[in-house]
């Protein structure tokens, strides 16, 4: 038992020491420390509390005199120290957030909402959500499923999360986009602390497949997020949605599509045999994204996921078709009429750098005649808010805040 208890309190200290530190140039390890950070740094108290209760069972049955006990007490003590550290450091999310969203949208910017919505934002986090993680579904939410809105089979179906409740002048629409590398992902698995707590505040969220490389090459990725756009508008006020406001987010792979819908509106290229449709975007919510597949700026470098992209996902290379690598980035198309946008991004995500995210938001700050607000989050990794945290409750909170703000905006210029 002994030896047990001593390689857990290794691995706890491997997986908290990761969690703290930002590692960058660690190449094919990227994705195993990915995986250890990211689930170290986001469960941080819920790994104190359960380690703390075996230390407490081995002292009560007399399993702690040996001298490897003893050494694997002094590496758990470490790791309690770091895990409180990354505890406090989640906490301070909303600090962090609600000064990103007064630089962004003024210093008052609550207090020019709708007294309605005003009482629908949150403060606080519910430790009943961040200490069950996995526990998404909430009361008052009815969710549709594989609802096809396209012609690709599964992966051109969606999901929408109705209110229950109904919504004078109709729910107001948010349309996620799941990550994955453009490769892997279902619309099951991602942002659904976000969408439920939206649905329940009178939001309509639709949660999409989108075709997958390598079986499709891009640009099908974003033709599907268009296509997807141009469904909701002929078809949501069916679920009492409101066809004229519709938001769009998404993470990793994600927050490059959502990014790159939101400032391509009505573009031709995008929407073959739909040229007409209105696919513009009213509002943007980009997590962690990759914003230049040309990396122009060689944020990556010897990082670069250029052979990644050409092999699969492009297929083909920058030198054979540099166009499409330029359409293709987010940041190519930044421009006085992009729509308002909150961009967050972890400085600890060791798959896309945070680097990617200060330029794309120095060049929309440059341009942009929208709000834009950057959430940087201290520590914060990759899919930091797949499941429920302490940070991504406090994330969830500051992306109900803007919404609700871009909303007001956008009915107030409707009027």
């Amino acid at each position: 038992m002994s030896g047990f208890y001593f390689f857990l309190a290794v691995v706890s200290a491997i997986g908290t020491y990761s969690a703290i530190i930002q590692a960058r140039r660690i190449y094919w390890m990227a994705p195993f420390y990915f995986l250890i950070a990211w689930l170290c740094g986001e469960l941080a108290l819920i790994h104190l509390l359960w380690q703390l209760g075996l230390t407490a069972l081995m002292a009560l049955s007399g399993l702690l005199d040996s001298s490897l006990a003893q050494v694997g007490l002094g590496l758990f003590a470490l790791s309690w120290m770091g895990q409180v550290y990354l505890h406090v450091q989640a906490m301070n999310t909303q600090r962090v957030m609600r000064q990103a969203l007064k630089r962004g949208l003024g210093e008052d910017y609550r207090s020019t909402l709708p007294q309605q919505r005003q009482r629908v934002l949150e403060d606080s986090v519910d430790a009943a959500h961040w200490m069950k993680p996995f526990a998404m579904v909430r009361e008052g939410v009815r969710v549709h499923s594989h609802i096809a809105y396209a012609d690709a089979g599964k992966r051109n179906l969606l999901d929408i999360y109705q209110p229950q409740e109904p919504r004078e002048g109709g729910f107001p629409v948010l349309l996620q986009v799941h990550g994955g590398g453009w490769m892997i992902g279902e619309k099951e698995q991602q942002a659904k602390p976000l969408m439920f707590h939206l649905a329940q505040r009178g939001w309509l969220c639709v949660a999409i497949n989108y075709r997958l490389s390598p079986n499709a090459a891009f640009p099908a990725h974003i033709i599907d997020v268009k296509k997807s756009i141009a469904w909701i508008r002929n078809n949501i006020a069916e679920y009492g949605g409101d066809p004229d406001f519709i938001a769009i987010t998404g993470g990793s792979a994600g927050g490059h599509l959502s990014s790159l819908a939101a400032l391509t509106p009505n573009y031709a290229p995008f929407q073959p045999e739909f040229e007409d449709a209105d696919t513009s975007i009213q509002a943007a919510v980009p997590f962690y994204g990759v914003y230049d597949f040309k990396d122009r700026f060689d944020i990556r470098g010897e990082m670069s996921m250029d052979k990644m992209l050409a092999d699969k996902v492009m297929q083909c290379s920058q030198q054979e078709n540099p166009e499409l690598w330029d359409t293709g980035s987010p940041l190519s198309h930044v421009s006085a009429e992009a729509p308002p946008m909150f961009v967050i991004h972890g400085t600890h995500d060791s798959l896309v750098w945070v680097e990617e995210a200060r330029t794309f938001v120095s060049a929309m700050n440059q341009e942009s005649e929208q709000a834009v607000v950057y959430g940087e989050l201290p520590g914060a990794q990759h899919a930091f808010e797949v499941f429920h945290s302490v940070r991504t409750d406090h994330t969830v909170n500051a992306v109900a805040d803007f919404l609700e703000w871009t909303h007001a905006r956008w009915t107030e210029q409707q009027a």
